[in-house]
């Protein structure tokens, strides 16, 4: 007993064996739901992503007006909301982000309102499912991305299945409520008329309980927008990716317009889901001939458009390519710059922002045909020793990359083993999984003199913050830098020497490609293979993303400076 109260439990390990074990014994089952909902998202994306942005404005706006009943306030925010969406080149994130919330929503709706059913008819069956619902809802959603990954690869199905079990609980719990708080008069009349269990759910319960469970509805759509950006670490597409990497980057702007973009979709589903739940006396005097035939052609224009579409979309196909990286401004620059490159050959370009664990994983399971986001042989090591037996590497795409800690050049200090007090003793870092960030921390260990000094983990974006923050006020700041790197073309930077090596030598960024791309697209595999380019050549690419260009403008501009050397890299 004692020493079950001094050792630690396991817990950690034991859910690791769990997890492992299922995913081992699982496998197939996992991958007929991963296949079977990319599937259906990708149908789904096509079918909506087919009607042309300003068709669909109107169409909503037109239900909108049907639902409103003379009230123009929603009809006029459908309008003016979408339009603004459309405006600012968010409209293909945001059909991605409705797909993910209304397919994790009605899966949420088919297995929580039978499961509400059940509590409210068996006492046993509540007092098992209580624990349970209080255990999904308060447990932090980014744990759920953990499994998810585990199990269904990236994408938009570990996505589902994270903001599925996020956003179940309240239609549950509302089921049950509504169901409970059926008036007994009105269970004992149906008793009475000799009602079976059947027609007494059907006929009287559910019809009662439709108000509360239509709020436990809106409340499970609500929790699973919540999960969006969320969901965009795990490559989920849509509109939290953009949240995402502007936080990443410390973007104001962009992340402002993508959250726009988001409570726009929030509200609009909000309020469509409100005009719903209305009772059955004000739904008969809102009926009218004229609105029954207005919603019915506008839904047969709808789906005509649906189905037109995607078959123009089957039609105009094209080859494709899929390349993961890291949110990081280097990385963001060379996968745009071999994206247009590949556009420009005719091919589809699918590129996923993933965590650089998350990134390694996908293209060894295959899911993606491949990344020029290796960094090699420090920052990456961990990642490289798991997974590279099951990819193939490709060698290095740039030489002469290297991180280590990194200060303004009028700090007057040359050395990691010269610092004292400078910067309240702080090395302002980025993400906490980043490799730099585990070198620094190697670092305030091996060097006595920082002993005292403590690593602030925050972004990339807001370690870029704080440097020019800091050198507009000519103060200390040491950061985890590396280069190629915008801000060395910005700023006068210096790196700090590290005489116990504990940064690492010099590196490289690799390209590496799922196994069988060769046998299956010779070509993508050849280009991949080809990709070379200089720090110079990058660190233009990034100045101009960092002074307000878009990666796609960006590239772009490169691309066409360098024709030789884009070519080149599809040459046999």
């Amino acid at each position: 007993m004692l020493n079950l109260l001094v050792a630690k439990m396991p817990i950690a390990s034991w859910t690791e064996k769990i997890v492992d074990w299922m995913t081992a014994n699982w496998a197939g089952f996992f991958d007929a739901i991963q296949h079977g909902g990319q599937g259906t998202m990708d149908l789904a994306n096509a079918m909506l992503g087919a009607v042309p942005p300003l068709m669909m404005i109107v169409i909503m706006t037109i239900f909108a007006v049907l639902v409103s009943h003379k009230k123009w306030g929603f009809p006029l925010f459908v309008f003016l909301g979408l339009l603004l969406v459309w405006n600012q080149g968010l409209w293909a994130d945001l059909v991605q982000t409705t797909t993910l919330v209304i397919l994790s929503s009605l899966l949420a709706i088919v297995i929580g309102i039978p499961l509400g059913i059940w509590m409210a008819k068996s006492d046993n069956v509540a007092k098992v499912l209580q624990p349970l619902l209080d255990f999904m809802q308060t447990m932090p959603g980014f744990v759920y991305l953990i499994p998810a990954v585990a199990f269904f690869g990236i994408g938009a199905v570990p996505g589902v299945f994270a903001s599925l079990i996020f956003s179940l609980p309240p239609t549950v719990r509302f089921t049950n409520l509504g169901i409970r708080q059926v008036p007994v008069e009105m269970e004992e009349a149906a008793d009475s008329f000799g009602s079976t269990p059947k027609q007494k759910l059907f006929k009287v319960e559910l019809p009662l309980a439709k108000s509360t469970i239509m709020a436990g509805v809106n409340q499970t759509i609500m929790l699973a927008l919540s999960m969006v950006v969320l969901a965009s670490m795990v490559g989920a597409p849509g509109l939290g990716q953009g949240i995402l990497s502007a936080v990443q980057h410390a973007a104001v702007g962009a992340g402002f317009v993508n959250g726009i973009a988001l409570v726009i979709l929030a509200i609009t589903i909000d309020r469509f889901t409100q005009r719903l739940n209305v009772d059955a006396v004000e739904a008969q005097q809102q009926k009218s001939k004229w609105r029954k035939w207005v919603g019915w052609l506008t839904a047969l224009v709808l789906a005509g458009s649906m189905v037109g579409g995607l078959f123009a979309q089957q039609a105009a196909a094209k080859k494709s390519v899929s390349l993961v990286y890291v949110q990081w401004d280097s990385e963001i620059a060379s996968t745009n710059v071999l994206a247009q490159a590949f556009k420009e050959k005719g091919y589809q370009v699918k590129m996923t922002p993933l965590d650089n664990a998350v990134m390694w994983q996908t293209v060894a399971n295959g899911q993606a045909d491949g990344s020029v986001s290796a960094w090699l042989p420090n920052t990456h090591q961990a990642q490289y020793k798991k997974y590279h037996k099951n990819l193939d590497m490709l060698g290095a795409n740039m030489r002469g990359a290297k991180v280590g800690l990194v200060v303004p050049d009028y700090m007057n200090v040359d050395s990691i083993a010269d610092l004292q007090s400078q910067a309240d003793k702080t090395i302002t870092g980025i993400e906490p999984g980043a490799g730099v960030m585990a070198a620094a921390d190697k670092a305030l260990k091996a060097y006595p003199n920082l002993s005292d000094w403590k690593l602030q983990g925050s972004s990339t974006g807001s370690m870029a913050v704080a440097l020019d923050k800091a050198i507009k006020s000519h103060d200390d700041i040491v950061v985890t830098g590396w280069s190629p790197h915008w801000m060395w073309k910005k700023y006068q930077l210096k790196y700090l020497a590290d005489p116990k090596n504990t940064m690492g030598q010099a590196e490289t960024i690799n390209t590496m490609a799922r196994k069988g791309l060769k046998a299956d697209k010779p070509e993508v595999y050849r280009a991949l293979d080809n990709f070379h380019w200089q720090k110079g050549d990058m660190e233009s690419v990034m100045l101009d993303i960092q002074n307000g260009m878009s990666p796609e403008k960006a590239a772009q501009k490169w691309v066409d400076a360098h024709p030789k050397q884009v070519n080149a890299w599809f040459e046999k």
